[in-house]
């Protein structure tokens, strides 16, 4: 794995949302993009596009013991490189990446704002791999705030 690809890379203390609350995924990613948005990071049509790709493209993923979501959506909407990551206090549900009539309740969720379509896929395979490690994946849910989230991730070299 190449270092622009990895995680750290592209994680921003600003779109690191730690132990959120959300009535609902459209919430989420709300949030998300209006942050993005005042950094000036994304266009306006970010939002509409990545509700839109997540509604015809589900990202939810069931693991073993906690769910996951990987939004994503045009590479010409991002104007600066980011990946957004959510840990939620209490499930957010996504639909299944294999089946969309079924729901995932996430407990984290990575939303990706990528502008190299290669990047996009390097990164949508190394979140893949980090998917796999529930106890990494635990780790950064225990975490309380942004530094220490930012934390595990260096410290596990992703």
């Amino acid at each position: 794995m190449t270092a622009e690809t990895k995680l750290s890379g592209y994680l921003k203390e600003p779109l690191i949302f730690v132990q959120e609350v959300y009535d609902s995924r459209d919430e989420l990613l709300e949030q998300v993009y209006q942050r993005a948005f005042n950094l000036g990071w994304v266009r306006e049509d970010f939002l509409s596009r990545i509700k839109e790709r997540e509604e015809n493209f589900p990202t939810g993923i069931q693991l073993q013991n906690l769910g996951a979501a990987i939004p994503h959506t045009d590479s010409e909407c991002v104007l600066k490189e980011f990946v957004a990551v959510v840990t939620n206090e209490r499930p957010v549900v996504f639909n299944s990446m294999e089946d969309k009539d079924v729901q995932v309740k996430t407990d984290i969720v990575f939303v990706l704002g990528l502008n190299q379509p290669h990047a996009q896929l390097e990164m949508l395979q190394s979140l893949m791999g980090l998917l796999q490690n529930e106890t990494l994946l635990s780790e950064m849910l225990l975490a309380s705030n942004e530094v220490s989230l930012l934390e595990v991730i260096k410290k596990n070299n992703l």
